[in-house]
């Protein structure tokens, strides 16, 4: 008969078999070298994720699994995500046509959609059986609400002993703190970041809600080593990230050093920073250029030439690291003066291709889709968005050149996939799914 065999164990396989028989492994019968396997969503093609998640930190981390293939499928309630009810974000209107918003389109991305009531027994019931044939579930609620729900780890091993269950908290799984309710701004003051940026003057400064991207990225980071195991040592098992903890390790070399030394970097204001080569300048247009030469005594040689100001090199202030930092206010004022006189297309030119300078021009967001370098690495790509019509959208920066990345869909309506999920993945029928609606179960 016709056969498919392993590429892992050479087992011959029924040739409709997605997956080998013997050891799980997916199966494709085509090849279209470097562009990608014929099929193949990605390198997580074939896992399916249940995300019970809302806000911010859950769905970056379930997107991140959809952009790598997984199918996605997010659990709402009635009412559905309050992230579809976020209409401004730090002043900003996120109302696009068509009563949606960004802040939940930008977060749910490659998602299904299916709206379950599941305080009924019976949308509890449909959470079961959707986990039973699912191989990852994820959700950020307040520790002990899944538990109380029925939708715990040791509730859903019941139903799925092989299920990796990621978590998100605002405080971690253990500790007198664990059940207290966080947002991102609770996360980042918790584990110091607030010190991190601005001048020195003992006044926290906000880090823009970063907690809840860089817990999502843990946590797909931890769900991705929980498949893993389960694929080598054959078992699921619980993660959970935090706000706290993914913050904290965000600080990395910063708190690193502190806890070693007992000396925290300071936070220090551009006009005083320790390394003039290590800052950023002011150019005629009003725009900004940066150095990052953090070893200066060799590269100081190179800048003061490339600026045409040599005489600086016969300053005794200025003769070493050392001296530069004594009288970095006063170099600072200098080189402030030096890079105000051309606009900063004008010093790129004289920078670019002189691999003596290590330098960058100071972007903001509208800057990038139209950078080189963004285009070149897909790190923005275009959408026909089914409401909003061609648009720009972030995709999660990894390439691979066999399972390459691609959005092929933009975030669900509200319960958008209910019925195709019930009677496709899970067996129901139209009359089931009628009931269910008549019940108020699902919408």
């Amino acid at each position: 008969r016709p056969f498919m065999k392993c590429a892992r164990c050479e087992r011959e396989n029924r040739e409709d078999a997605k997956f080998c028989d013997a050891c799980g492994f997916r199966l494709s019968s085509n090849s279209n070298g470097s562009n990608g396997l014929s099929g193949i969503t990605g390198p997580l093609d074939g896992i399916r994720v249940v995300d019970w998640t809302m806000w911010q930190f859950g769905p970056v981390s379930t997107m991140m699994l959809a952009d790598l293939g997984a199918e996605v499928i997010k659990v709402e309630s009635l009412d559905g995500d309050l992230g579809r009810q976020f209409n401004r974000v730090a002043g900003a209107s996120s109302v696009l046509p068509g009563g949606i918003n960004s802040y939940f389109e930008v977060l749910n991305r490659q998602k299904k959609s299916i709206a379950i009531d599941l305080k009924n027994p019976k949308g509890l019931e449909v959470m079961h059986k959707l986990v039973a044939k699912s191989d990852v579930f994820v959700e950020n609620f307040r520790n002990g609400v899944a538990e109380r729900l029925g939708l715990g780890y040791d509730d859903l091993v019941k139903h799925n002993p092989m299920i990796v269950y990621g978590a998100a908290t605002g405080y971690g799984a253990q500790g007198p703190d664990a059940n207290k309710p966080a947002f991102a701004l609770t996360g980042e003051s918790r584990s110091g970041s607030l010190f991190w940026a601005g001048p020195d003057d003992g006044i926290p400064y906000s880090v823009g809600g970063m907690a809840d991207q860089i817990a999502g990225i843990m946590l797909s980071y931890g769900v991705l080593g929980g498949l893993v195991a389960r694929e080598r040592l054959g078992f699921g098992q619980k993660v959970d990230a935090s706000h706290l903890g993914s913050v904290m390790w965000l600080g990395g070399m910063r708190y690193g050093m502190a806890l070693v030394t007992k000396n925290a970097p300071a936070r220090i204001d551009r006009s005083m920073a320790r390394n003039p080569l290590w800052n950023y300048y002011q150019c005629e247009d009003g725009k900004w250029i940066a150095f990052s030469m953090n070893q200066s005594d060799r590269y100081w040689p190179f800048i003061c030439k490339a600026i045409d100001r040599t005489d600086l090199l016969e300053d005794e202030r200025f003769s070493s690291m050392d001296s530069r930092t004594e009288y970095r206010k006063e170099l600072v004022a200098i080189l402030d003066e030096i890079f105000i006189t051309r606009t900063r297309e004008e010093w790129a030119e004289l920078f670019t291709g002189n691999e003596d300078i290590i330098w960058e021009r100071v972007q903001d967001v509208f800057d990038l889709p139209s950078d080189p370098q963004v285009i070149a690495n897909n790190y923005i790509i275009d959408f026909d968005h089914p409401v909003v019509g061609p648009s720009k959208w972030l995709q999660t920066p990894l390439g691979y050149n066999k399972t390459p990345l691609s959005t092929r869909k933009m975030a669900p309506a509200h319960g958008e996939n209910t019925e195709e999920i019930l009677i496709e993945t899970l067996g129901y029928t139209w009359d089931d799914i009628a009931t269910l609606q008549n019940e108020g179960v699902i919408l």
